[in-house]
C-alpha cells in the first residue's frame, strides 16, 4: 500500500502519530494496524527527513504542507504532527 486514504484524518487540530524509517529505497506510506509508517529517501540531518515526511503526509491528506506542524519528535523515529 503506497499511499492509504487519509484524508478522513484531515480536520483542524487532528493530531497524527508517524513512526519514520530514514534512507529508504522509496518514500511510502502505510498503515500498519493502527501505525502510520512512513519510509523516506533521504538522510536525518538537518530536518531533511523531517520536511521529507511532512510533504509525504500533507499529500496523502490533501493539505497543505505549511498546515502540518511537527509537535513531537523533532530527532525522533516515532513523531507527532498537528493540523493547523
Amino acid at each position: 500500500m503506497d499511499s492509504p486514504a487519509l484524508g478522513h484524518l484531515a480536520r483542524p487540530g487532528a493530531r497524527i502519530a508517524v513512526r519514520v524509517t530514514p534512507r529508504a529505497s522509496r518514500a511510502r506510506l502505510a498503515l500498519e494496524g493502527e501505525t502510520l509508517r512512513a519510509w523516506v529517501t533521504v538522510p536525518p540531518e538537518d530536518g531533511k527527513a523531517n520536511a521529507a515526511v511532512q510533504a509525504l503526509l500533507a499529500k496523502a491528506l490533501g493539505v497543505a504542507k505549511s498546515r502540518l506542524v511537527l509537535v513531537r519528535g523533532q530527532t525522533a523515529r516515532d513523531k507527532v504532527f498537528e493540523i493547523t
